[in-house]
């Protein structure tokens, strides 16, 4: 069957994020920031977060039970299901097996794969896995299904307001609309503390905010000259900015992806590529002598960079920021919630269009990789039916706003509770969508329940190891 799948890819996806929300505007005011710090200086509007009756089991349940019922996919069909991670709800059992329950009436219980952890790259290994897996002699025909779920917390301090939580399902085949260029694939990876958990009774990191930043731009440059090179390689020509349509950014806060992309457009002048017109080779010719290091450092270099390209940006990575800006930092769900952005925003014109995307997680792993965009012969699977499934605009639309002290209460609730048991949540579902999961109890050897919202009149289920 090894030779027979081509144009593997992303069939279908789905997303799913709290309905609850603070306006950073508000938070601002609330942390006594200066006017703009989280608005303009991070480039965010709202940030999501889990109330006591959700956690990224809880998302990933609905966002699973969600894609499966609105694509009409049969249970059976899965054969293999991946799910990136970087909270930890257990040391030992994974998300996944949590995940199992959905397939249990149908009798499914051959689906291979577990969780990938590492900050906020385990979406794209596990995304990786499913799309080796079906690429490969191992294959089995039926489908892939990969899971990004991440709840972003942060304590008191000048992280807090980059939190955020979503879960995206992500369904993985052959004849996609969304095709993998396997062959352009270039990854950094590095050891670094530049953000990390060591406490395992915190569900806080230990953040070196600088540090980060600069990992980042390092990789992001690392990824980018290597991707370029393997296309000059086996395509014969030299790759830049105008080689694709779009550039996907994983997202800890949008004022990074402004840096990022125009860190790209540094690059392509310090090669020479064709794509850099004369004014701005004018422009960036005096920073031509700095070391990377000083690069990364200098301000007036970013200053220079962004403004030469912000057209570029409001083209190619405009349309990709709409979810981050207003969910926030998802972690592993992050960058697929920015691609989702593109999906929405673009699904009528992006048939033939190259994406490039750029996952990164800290500690640190990185990879730059792309997707070609295509039409196909199931309307299921055709980019403008994902666009409506998914439904972002009232998704976004029908949230509820928390004042930031009502937030800070419920983070100070989520504290006291991490790592708890042998307590009831409030059950309060008034505020969940329809077909949303929640969580009802951790009994007294820490076995999470949970229970689902109807969809429907006969619609109605709950979940408990299992049964």
């Amino acid at each position: 069957m090894a030779s027979q799948q081509k144009n593997v890819g992303i069939l279908a996806m789905e997303i799913y994020f709290p309905p609850t929300c603070v306006q950073q505007e508000a938070l601002e005011a609330h942390d006594g920031a200066s006017k703009g710090k989280y608005t303009i200086g991070l480039g965010q509007d709202c940030m999501a977060f889990c109330q006591e009756v959700e956690d990224v089991i809880s998302m990933s349940l609905t966002a699973v039970s969600s894609l499966l019922e609105k694509y009409n996919i049969d249970h059976s069909q899965i054969g293999r299901l991946e799910v990136g991670s970087e909270t930890v709800i257990d040391k030992s059992k994974s998300i996944k097996t949590f995940l199992m329950q959905i397939f249990e009436k149908s009798g499914n219980t051959d689906i291979e794969g577990v969780d990938s952890t590492n900050a906020c790259y385990g979406g794209t290994a596990a995304l990786f896995n499913c799309v080796n897996w079906v690429e490969s002699s191992s294959w089995d025909g039926r489908y892939g299904l990969v899971v990004c779920t991440d709840s972003a917390v942060y304590a008191e301090g000048p992280a807090r307001p980059t939190g955020g939580a979503a879960a995206i399902a992500i369904l993985i085949g052959p004849d996609a609309p969304i095709a993998f260029e396997s062959k352009f694939r270039a990854s950094h990876m590095f050891h670094v503390y530049d953000f990390y958990k060591p406490d395992l009774a915190s569900e806080y990191p230990v953040v070196d905010g600088k540090l980060s930043q600069t990992c980042y731009l390092m990789a992001l440059d690392s990824c980018y000259t290597r991707y370029c090179k393997k296309y000059e390689k086996l395509e014969g020509k030299q790759f830049s900015l105008d080689d694709a349509e779009y550039f996907v950014f994983h997202s800890p806060y949008n004022k990074l992806v402004q840096k990022s992309f125009a860190r790209l457009l540094v690059n392509d002048f310090l090669k020479g590529a064709s794509s850099v017109d004369e004014a701005a080779k004018e422009k960036l010719a005096p920073f031509s002598t700095l070391t990377d290091d000083e690069s990364y450092q200098s301000r007036d270099l970013e200053k220079v960079s962004q403004q030469l390209a912000k057209s570029l940006y409001d083209a190619k990575v405009q349309p990709t920021t709409l979810v981050p800006k207003q969910i926030g930092n998802m972690y592993t769900a992050s960058l697929y919630a920015a691609f989702v952005s593109l999906v929405h925003n673009k699904h009528s014109s992006l048939v033939g269009n190259r994406v490039v995307m750029f996952s990164y997680g800290s500690g640190l792993t990185a990879t730059m990789f792309s997707f070609r965009m295509r039409e196909v012969d199931d309307s299921r699977f055709s980019l403008s039916n994902i666009a409506n499934v998914m439904n972002v605009g009232e998704k976004l639309k029908s949230r509820n706003e928390i004042t930031p002290e009502k937030f800070v209460e419920n983070l100070k609730l989520m504290e006291h509770r991490y790592g708890g048991k042998d307590f009831v949540t409030n059950k309060d579902c008034s505020l969940l969508w329809p077909g949303t999961y929640y969580l009802t109890e951790v009994d007294s050897k820490y076995r999470r329940f949970y229970e689902r919202k109807p969809v429907g009149p006969n619609v109605n289920g709950s979940l408990a190891n299992g049964h």
